[in-house]
């Protein structure tokens, strides 16, 4: 047998051998495709893995005190831009994950090793098995000198996945798919139960990372372009294969963390004036409107849906970049990034939905935001999203007019004691805002859909140097009430719109 790379360069090679020899094949995007293609066409078979009662046992610090060995990170000595580091299994992370690295077009397994972790002060089993696997994986590059490979990316969970630009702290997180979100039965979690990592170049500035993704209902081929920056942003390509019925699917599902905050009418017992992951939903409809709603820590489930069709984008902010209203040096809720997502191509009819759960510790995910298509999901379909995920401190030019900066909330009247009606107070800020002369005769556009809206003030905020918008509402018993009010000059319209559903504080 004849290498035909060799009888290619050959002096005398005949043409047809040229024309004929097919070139050797590559992994790519298709192969993931296929595999989960034909994954879908199989019954789902939740794998049987045992983990170790030494790791099953672990509690949140213990697995934290597991460290991958930095010596030991993949592609560190060749010096690449990129290098990956790998996660242990043990506490909530039990099931193992098959990870492969692409590198001249061959995917190979990465091989596991229990001395590729430092296990800290845990005492470990002299019976450890050798191939436990891995958990997930990190990536680190180096975003803020060239010295230093810092962590930009994590997939690690379910279908999990975080990550962050300059200056950023980790806390809000991504998954790949929701399933069942909110509604009245167990939510399903798919899982990437196999990654293949491309192995970059010595130039390369992007890292892609393929997944497979399964789940009881469907499968799903992923491919990611992670591209860290001063706002990091990943490129995300999913192929969906539908297994069964699927009541209420999720794409770009963002899943954050709201205690307290400005606008809240419940009483916590905290020294920091605000404690959340992010802030607000902000959504860039299809006919051009800009939503933001607020958001909060509810006595009950509440889930907001918006209709739109094809969607512009949408995403779970931290607009709030002051220290002094989190006061807390550990945490640094103020670095935390914000999310957005856009879609690439049209998404066609559906609602970006917004899912807030009662909580009572910052240590719980209470907060999810996805688009859920109005076309139902049947077996055996076959569906395509693309979408940019910017990871971001402020996006300056993302909301084109006026922004919401603050929304507040207190008793309304003058002076009444026990008074019924609530008085809100929003400020918007933005360069065209500020431009404005003091006594220009902006006006307000407030609605509510139960309740009479009283008492409509606007007024120059000298201050932020924008505007102040303050209204009353006086409920219509204990019924809610979803509020809008934007502001306008003549038939300009100047700020986005600011939309809450507000509810008895009891």
């Amino acid at each position: 047998w004849i290498d035909p790379v060799v009888s290619f360069s050959a002096p005398n090679a005949p043409e047809a051998t040229l024309a004929t020899t097919p070139p050797p094949k590559r992994f790519n995007f298709a192969d993931v495709r296929r595999r989960a293609e034909v994954l879908a066409s199989q019954p789902f078979q939740m794998p049987s893995h045992a983990l170790p009662d030494f790791l099953k046992g672990l509690d949140y610090d213990q697995y934290r005190d597991i460290r991958f060995r930095a010596e030991k990170g993949l592609w560190r000595a060749e010096g690449l831009p990129f290098e990956i580091q790998f996660a242990p299994l043990g506490f909530l992370f039990a099931q193992p994950v098959i990870i492969n690295i692409v590198g001249d077009g061959e995917s190979k397994p990465v091989e596991y090793a229990n001395d590729l972790f430092d296990y800290g002060k845990n005492k470990v089993p002299d019976n450890l098995p050798k191939d436990l696997g891995f958990a997930g994986f990190k990536v680190l590059y180096p975003l803020h000198t060239d010295s230093h490979y810092d962590e930009v990316a994590v997939f690690l969970g379910a279908s999990y996945f975080r990550a962050v630009g300059q200056k950023q702290n980790y806390g809000i997180s991504v998954r790949g798919l929701a399933i069942d979100t909110g509604l009245p039965k167990p939510e399903e979690f798919p899982w990437f139960r196999e990654f293949w990592l491309e192995k970059p170049n010595k130039d390369a500035t992007e890292l892609t990372v393929y997944a497979l993704l399964d789940s009881q209902s469907l499968t799903g081929a992923y491919r990611f372009a992670i591209k860290p920056g001063v706002a990091t942003q990943i490129e995300v390509k999913a192929s969906l294969f539908v297994r069964d019925k699927v009541q209420k699917l999720g794409i770009a599902p963002l899943t954050s963390m709201f205690l307290h905050g400005a606008l809240n009418e419940r009483f916590f017992d905290d020294f920091r004036p605000q404690v959340h992951d992010s802030d607000g939903l902000l959504m860039a409809t299809g006919n051009g409107e800009w939503i933001w709603r607020p958001l909060n820590n509810p006595q009950r489930l509440r889930i907001s849906a918006y209709q739109d069709n094809n969607p512009r984008g949408f995403g779970l902010l931290q607009r709030d970049r002051d220290f002094d209203d989190y006061q807390d040096m550990e945490a640094r809720y103020h670095s935390r990034p914000s999310i957005w997502v856009e879609p690439q191509g049209d998404w066609g009819k559906g609602t970006v939905q917004l899912i807030e759960i009662p909580s009572n510790a910052e240590r719980y995910d209470n907060i999810a935001a996805f688009w859920t298509p109005e076309k139902p999901v049947e077996a055996g379909q076959q569906l395509e999203f693309n979408y940019r995920l910017f990871f971001f401190l402020d996006l300056p030019n993302l909301s084109p007019g006026g922004r919401t900066l603050t929304s507040r909330v207190g008793a309304g009247g003058a002076g009444e004691v026990q008074s019924e009606r609530r008085r809100f107070v929003i400020d918007f800020g933005g360069e065209t805002l500020a431009k404005l002369a003091d006594d220009a005769p902006v006006a307000a556009v407030v609605s509510a859909s139960t309740g009479q809206i009283q008492n409509v003030v606007v007024h120059k905020n000298p201050y932020t140097n924008g505007w102040r918008l303050s209204f009353e509402l006086l409920p219509q018993a204990d019924n809610p009430s979803e509020l809008r009010c934007f502001l306008k000059l003549g038939n300009d319209v100047l700020t986005e719109t600011w939309s809450y559903q507000w509810t008895v504080a009891r």
